[in-house]
């Protein structure tokens, strides 16, 4: 029999990595619900935003020595920094594809994955990065026997808050109404004398945003490496596929099936864990294509 601390550490383990995938994988959904875009380089602004976190905090240490903040400050200055990046695509390359076939779109956006690998090689190396969790966030404690960190359980609860506040922007703001109406007919919408291009702007830049500050965010947890954007982006489409391609409480949900299926897959399946997560996949696909909180694409 397993211990019940070791059953709770295993689903604090999954949450944790839930809301980390949340965070990522909220972007890719909110881009694709409302532009309609398969965003492949999605990963590509979470490993920059991993790179830009621990670049800033470098240069904020020169500036201010040790300042108590200087991770939370490099960790906005990273998304905000990644969002510029996803404006600047959004509107110079991306915006001339729209209402083409989707395999431009596609092709666009691999080759964004190729180039800001390159890119990211150029200027950090391939070497390994890392940085130390908050100073506020470095001890642990303990729940029913099983020791969680404090940085950790900051992230299961960032997850639902950002949730949240994302559901108040779209339900409960004239934006977020106008968001919500170009995902389900963005002629109507231009039609009315909406600014469609602004919005795809905003829309973009968010998901760059978001995408950026999960990649700071899992620094203090996880090495900053090449090849770090082909893992997330895999992971993330997993996500928002079971939980319903555009369907914001749908990835929500996704992600926290997936984070407790790897996280009790392992003591089920050792070594065949990622295998449950594709075999779930699959059988999402196959009983509901919608995924389990998504619509029908028309």
């Amino acid at each position: 029999m397993l211990e019940p601390s070791f059953l709770v550490g295993q689903a604090l383990s999954g949450l944790t990595a839930a809301m980390f995938l949340f965070i990522v994988a909220s972007g890719l959904s909110l881009v694709f619900g409302v532009l309609r875009v398969l965003n492949f380089a999605h990963g590509s602004f979470y490993m920059l935003g991993a790179y830009l976190a621990w670049q800033m905090t470098q240069w904020i240490g020169t500036l201010l020595g040790n300042f108590a903040g200087s991770f939370w400050l490099a960790a906005f200055c990273a998304a905000a920094g990644v969002a510029l990046l996803g404006g600047v695509i959004e509107r110079l390359l991306l915006r001339r594809l729209y209402g083409k076939d989707d395999l431009y779109q596609l092709l666009l956006t691999y080759a964004l994955v190729l180039i800001l690998a390159d890119c990211a090689r150029i200027l950090w190396g391939t070497q390994q990065l890392a940085m130390p969790r908050p100073a506020g966030l470095a001890g642990s404690f303990e729940i029913a026997g099983a020791i969680v960190p404090h940085y950790n359980f900051f992230i299961i609860v960032l997850g639902p808050v950002l949730a949240g506040a994302c559901w108040l922007l779209l339900s409960r703001t004239a934006t977020g109404r106008m968001i919500r109406a170009a995902a389900h007919d963005r002629e109507m919408v231009a039609a009315l004398g909406a600014d469609v291009g602004r919005l795809y702007l905003l829309m973009f830049m968010a998901g760059a945003f978001l995408a950026g500050l999960g990649g700071a965010l899992v620094t203090p947890v996880r090495s900053i490496v090449p090849g770090m954007d082909v893992d997330i982006i895999v992971e993330a489409f997993i996500v928002v596929v079971i939980g319903g391609l555009g369907s914001f409480w749908g990835t929500f949900l996704g992600a926290i099936v997936f984070g407790q299926v790897l996280a009790f897959g392992i003591l089920i399946l050792p070594g065949f864990s990622i295998f449950a997560v594709f075999a779930l996949m699959a059988l999402v696909l196959v009983v509901r294509p919608s995924g389990l909180l998504g619509r029908p694409l028309k």
